[in-house]
C-alpha cells in the first residue's frame, strides 16, 4: 500500500510499538486485531485480501466487546496493571520516580494518538488498499444514554464516567497523570478494578462478572446483626483493626445475603460511593479450598484494597485439614496478620467441629490423659472468631415484618390482611418461617401478578 496514508499508518505502528508501561492495553483480542490491521495495510497483497480479512477480524472483535475503539482504549487504560498504576495506589504522584512519571506521560500521548484513529479512517484505508465493491462498514457502538447532567454509559461507575469526562476535555493526554492516579487510588487496577467479587479456585482468583445484586436494604428482621457487620466492615475500610466474624444461626435467616450485600451497600448514592468503590472486595472460598488460605492471605497483603474472605456454610470433620488451615489464619502465626483481610464465615452450627458421644473421654489406659482439653479445643473453635453474630429462627412477627418489607420494595398491590394470610399459608406449605421463605413468597407473587397483568 504505497499511498499518502502510508506515513500515517507507519507512525501509528511505531507509536504502538513504543509503549513503555501500557503495552497490555494492546495485548487483548481487539488490540491485537488493530495491530494486525496496521501490519496488513503496510504489507498488503495485490488483491487486498489480507487487508479485508484483518479489518473483518478487528470489526468482529470490537463488536464482541460491545464498545467503540475509543471506549475500548480508555477501558484498557483504566484496568491496566503496570508499575505506575500499582505504585500510585500507595505512593503520591510527586514521590514517584521522575522516570516513571515521564514514561506514563509519553505512553498517554501515544495512546491519545491511537484513540484519534477513527473507525471511518480505517474503513477509508481499507477501501484504498483493497478496492472492495462495497465500502467496509465503520464500527460504531451507541452504548451511551442521556441523563439530565450529561451522558453516561449504562455499565460505567460514577468514577469511571467522571474520569472519561475529564479526559475528553484535555487536548493532551500527558496532562491526565494526576486524574488517572486519582482513579487508580479510588478504584484499584487490574483484576481488582474489573471485578469486586471473586472466587478462589485451584490456586487463582476468578473474577465474578455478575455477583449477587442483593442490597442490605432488602434484608429486614436482624437489624443489630446487620449494624455490627457493617460497623466492622467500615473499620476494615478505614484501616482500623477489624475482627473475623462468624455468622451463626438457623437456615434461611439471611446470613450469606448480609455478607454479599456489603458490596452493594450505598451503591445507589448520589456519587456512586459504594463500599466496593471505596475498596472493598469479596472473595468466596469453598471449604475444599481452605487449605490455601495462608497462600491467599499473603497474595492479598501488598494490595491496597480491603478484602473479605467469605466462607459459607462452615463445618468440619475430625482431623480436617481445612480446620487446621482456618485455625492458622484466625489465630495467626509467626507472620503478622494482613490488616486488609478479614474472614466472614456462616454456619448453621454453633460448634463448627462435629462431636460424637464416642469422643467423650472415658478412663481407658490407651486414652489421652488430657482428653477433655482436646475436646474443649474443638468446641471452642468458634471462639477464635473475634465476633459471633447469632441469627435466631424467625417467629411469626419477624417473618411477617420481612414479608411486608419486601412487598413494599416490590410494590405488591395486596392489602395487609391478604398479604399476611397468603404469606402464612406459603410458610406452612413450604419451608417454614424464615427470611428465605419470605423472599421466595414475594418472588412468586411478583411473577404471578405480572403474568396475570399480561393476560388481561
Amino acid at each position: 500500500m504505497a499511498t499518502p496514508a502510508t506515513a500515517s499508518i507507519q507512525m501509528l505502528q511505531r507509536q504502538a510499538a513504543s509503549l513503555l508501561l501500557y503495552q497490555s492495553v494492546l495485548s487483548g483480542e481487539v488490540g491485537q486485531a488493530f495491530s494486525n490491521l496496521l501490519q496488513a495495510f503496510l504489507h498488503s497483497d495485490a488483491d487486498g485480501l489480507k487487508c479485508l480479512q484483518a479489518y473483518g477480524r478487528w470489526f468482529k472483535a470490537l463488536a464482541a466487546s460491545q464498545q467503540s475503539w475509543q471506549d475500548y482504549l480508555v477501558t484498557q487504560i483504566l484496568r491496566d496493571d503496570n508499575p505506575f498504576s500499582q505504585q500510585v495506589q500507595l505512593i503520591p504522584v510527586k514521590k514517584l520516580p521522575p522516570a516513571l512519571i515521564a514514561a506514563t506521560r509519553q505512553d498517554l500521548q501515544t495512546l491519545h494518538s491511537l484513540h484519534q484513529c477513527s473507525s471511518e479512517q480505517l474503513s477509508r484505508w481499507v477501501q484504498v488498499a483493497a478496492k472492495p465493491t462495497v465500502a467496509p462498514i465503520a464500527w460504531h457502538h451507541d452504548g451511551d444514554v442521556g441523563t439530565a447532567s450529561g451522558v453516561h454509559h449504562r455499565s460505567r461507575t460514577f468514577h469511571e464516567q467522571s474520569f472519561r469526562e475529564k479526559l475528553s476535555q484535555l487536548d493532551d493526554w500527558a496532562d491526565a497523570v494526576e486524574i488517572l492516579a486519582a482513579y487508580y487510588q479510588q478504584c484499584g487496577t487490574g483484576l481488582f478494578a474489573q471485578y469486586h467479587a471473586f472466587r478462589w479456585q485451584s490456586g487463582q482468583l476468578i473474577g465474578i462478572a455478575h455477583p449477587d445484586p442483593i442490597q442490605l436494604t432488602e434484608l429486614a428482621g436482624y437489624e443489630s446483626q446487620k449494624a455490627a457487620l457493617l460497623k466492622n466492615t467500615e473499620c476494615l475500610l478505614a484501616g482500623y483493626p477489624a475482627l473475623h466474624i462468624l455468622l451463626y444461626g438457623s437456615r434461611g435467616t439471611g446470613k450469606s445475603s448480609l455478607v454479599k450485600g456489603l458490596l452493594n451497600q450505598c451503591s445507589d448514592s448520589a456519587n456512586g460511593d459504594s463500599l466496593a468503590v471505596r475498596g472493598l472486595r469479596l472473595i468466596e472460598v469453598a471449604k475444599s479450598e481452605l487449605k490455601d488460605l495462608s497462600i491467599l492471605q499473603e497474595k492479598l497483603r501488598p494490595i491496597p484494597q480491603k478484602f473479605i474472605i467469605f466462607v459459607d456454610d462452615l463445618s468440619f470433620e475430625e482431623d480436617d485439614d481445612a480446620f487446621k488451615a482456618l485455625k492458622v489464619v484466625l489465630e495467626g502465626s509467626v507472620t503478622t496478620r494482613p490488616p486488609n483481610v478479614v474472614v466472614y464465615a456462616t454456619s448453621n452450627r454453633r460448634h463448627l467441629i462435629r462431636e460424637f458421644f464416642e469422643d467423650r473421654p472415658r478412663p481407658h489406659d490407651s486414652d489421652e490423659v488430657h482428653a477433655w482439653d482436646t475436646l474443649q479445643e474443638k468446641l471452642s473453635f468458634s471462639d477464635r472468631f473475634g465476633l459471633t453474630l447469632t441469627f435466631e429462627p424467625a417467629n411469626q412477627d419477624t417473618y411477617l415484618k420481612i414479608v411486608h418489607h419486601l412487598a413494599e420494595q416490590s410494590k405488591i398491590p395486596l392489602s395487609d390482611n391478604e398479604l399476611e394470610y397468603r404469606a402464612l399459608q406459603w410458610a406452612t406449605r413450604h419451608n417454614g418461617r424464615s427470611g428465605r421463605t419470605a423472599r421466595q413468597f414475594i418472588d412468586f407473587l411478583r411473577g404471578e401478578l405480572a403474568l396475570s397483568k399480561s393476560n388481561h
